[in-house]
């Protein structure tokens, strides 16, 4: 069950309307997927819309991971490894990120968002990396609307049961996984592809 400070935020964000999903995802302190499926609550009931609840959460994710994309293009390694903490993400996880990264390419920017551990460690990478900042955004945003689109769907249909939502959204995690790693796998071919007909 989600505490008390955590029901404040989300109520908080809320009184924003569209700007406080954005927000809320920008900063991060709840998951995603609880301000998401709060807001589908909210959409439930009647406050607001559910296509403009996903604009505005595809904005705030974006937003989110941009940041965290200019925390290794400008801050470097270093000083991820000795700020990454205070937006949750350990040198674990950035280790993780970083070998998915040089090992499966640009592509992956897509596919980890759908897994856990290297999901929001991902766009440290590719600052790190210096990778083009319009194909980052590109491949952020793809797959920030379908995970903005299932989780206020999910919250929309739990309405008052939004509370829940780990627990509904579960079965589901292995098919988004899944998809993710089939993605790799076609983008992988393709530049192997590629780079064989470029010789």
């Amino acid at each position: 069950m989600i505490g008390d400070v955590i029901n404040q935020l989300l109520e908080f964000f809320m009184s924003l309307g569209y700007f406080g999903i954005a927000l809320g995802l920008m900063i991060e302190i709840i998951p995603s997927e609880i301000v998401l499926s709060y807001a589908g609550y909210m959409v439930s009931q009647g406050k607001i819309n559910f296509i403009e609840a996903v604009i505005a959460g595809t904005i705030g994710g974006t937003l989110a991971q941009i940041f965290l994309y200019w925390l290794g293009y400008y801050g470097g390694r270093p000083f991820v490894e000795k700020y990454g903490k205070y937006v949750l993400i350990n040198k674990h996880h950035l280790d993780i990120a970083e070998s998915w990264f040089n090992k499966y390419g640009v592509g992956v920017i897509f596919s980890a968002r759908f897994i856990p551990v290297v999901r929001h460690a991902i766009s440290i990478p590719a600052g790190l990396a210096k990778m083009s900042l319009w194909k980052f955004t590109l491949y952020t945003v793809l797959a920030v609307i379908p995970w903005s689109i299932f989780f206020i769907y999910l919250g929309e249909k739990l309405g008052a049961n939004w509370r829940h939502i780990k627990e509904y959204a579960a079965p589901y995690t292995p098919y988004f996984i899944a998809g993710a790693l089939v993605f790799v796998a076609i983008y992988i071919a393709y530049k192997m592809k590629k780079k064989r007909t470029s010789h």
